[in-house]
């Protein structure tokens, strides 16, 4: 078995929308997996028109957010409101190791695909189920985007300053985050599976995901009854020296946490002199004195740029990294070399996977990203000529 390519042989159904579900699938296939997206007749997966700022692209049914997570699919439109789509969809589900979908448990429950029903009549199939707040409770049928979660969850609330009340994170983080524990769900399940022949029900809930990215402060806060506060560029971890600090151009972002780490900053600043310092010698007396650190090293590294502060520090082991736009992250020496974003046949440039496996090179999606409906025809035929 290729080590790039551990779920080569699997058969994926995709019966998902906008980023969450559709990123899910879209990482099981750059691992090996085929991958049939099942949309519906009419528009599609809604986030084909929205999303990005390539208002024409969107318009076509391809907008940018869509091929985000689109390629290495193959697209097959079916009216589920009728009796032979649900069929269709039935003879590929029996044909599928994984069936990956996104919608509230009523909507399953009304085409007749809930989680009972279909380990019924595919006691094989792993069926993911990811929503906004997971089954049980009295929101289980609640719709929610990534922005309802974030607020939800409390990260809305510790994000910001003071000054600027709850701010939402800049990317949907909780979208992928999501697909990413989708996954891990998905590849413990079919762990299971080998051994018990016997497929299962993955519930996968955006809330607990949100709790689950804030899992320091949900223990701390259960320990202390202390709520995290919004604390702007200043480090969660309340370290003094840690946070975001300008420089003569640019802001530099100081990961100073340990005796170490502070150790390895005095001496790449030159002043050495803090080591012994009564305010600074100590952390204790650091925190004691916090202020007044934050002003000496800000009269530091005001000496110098963050893009001549980042190599000194970084050389000298002090965790820090200067700030930088999404475009210069994606031209880093760094990125490119670890082969991040790879460029397709029709020219689009998507992320791949964040880890590899045994040294194997960065993951590449089979193909483009299918129009709606675009092997519709490929499939049925393949259903028509497979049927048992």
């Amino acid at each position: 078995m290729s080590r790039t390519h551990p779920f080569k042989n699997l058969l994926v159904i995709d019966f998902t929308h906008v980023l969450a579900g559709p990123a899910c699938s879209y990482y099981l296939g750059l691992l090996g997996a085929d991958v049939i997206k099942v949309e519906s007749t009419t528009k599609g997966d809604a986030i084909r028109h929205r999303g990005g700022t390539d208002a024409e692209s969107a318009k076509a049914g391809m907008s940018t957010s869509y091929l985000t997570q689109g390629a290495g699919k193959k697209s097959i439109a079916l009216d589920l409101e009728s009796a032979e789509g649900i069929e269709k969809f039935h003879q590929l589900l029996a044909r599928a190791d994984i069936l990956v979908e996104n919608h509230v448990p009523k909507t399953m429950l009304r085409l007749g695909l809930d989680e009972s029903s279909l380990a019924q009549r595919h006691p094989h199939l792993i069926h993911c189920a990811m929503t906004g707040y997971g089954r049980g409770g009295p929101q289980e049928n609640t719709a929610a985007y990534d922005v309802n979660i974030q607020a939800a969850c409390g990260l809305m609330e510790a994000t910001g300053t003071r000054e600027s009340g709850p701010i939402r994170t800049g990317a949907p983080v909780l979208d992928y985050a999501t697909a990413m524990a989708a996954g891990f769900a998905v590849s413990a399940a079919l762990y299971e599976r080998a051994s018990s022949g016997r497929g299962n029900f993955i519930d996968v809930s955006m809330l607990e995901t949100g709790l689950s990215l804030m899992s320091s402060s949900v223990t701390d806060y259960l320990k202390t009854g202390n709520a995290p506060q919004r604390r702007g560029n200043l480090a969660n971890s309340r370290s003094p020296g840690a946070g975001s600090f300008d420089c003569k151009d640019g802001v530099m972002s100081l990961g100073v946490n340990e005796e170490s780490h502070f150790h390895n900053l005095a001496v790449a600043l030159g002043r050495e002199d803090w080591l012994s310092d009564p305010r600074f010698g100590e952390r204790s007396a650091r925190k004691m004195h916090a202020e007044d650190l934050v002003k000496e090293l800000e009269t530091e590294l005001a000496r110098k740029s963050a893009e001549d502060w980042e190599p000194i520090l970084q050389s000298a082991g002090v965790p820090c990294a200067r700030l930088r736009g999404l475009s210069e992250a994606l031209e880093s020496d760094q990125v490119k070399t670890r082969g991040f974003v790879q460029t397709l046949e029709d020219g689009i440039a998507v992320p791949t996977l964040p880890f590899r496996l045994g040294g194997a090179p960065a993951y590449v999606p089979a193909n483009r990203a299918p129009a709606l409906g675009e092997q519709s025809a490929e499939i049925s035929k393949w259903l028509d000529e497979t049927d048992t």
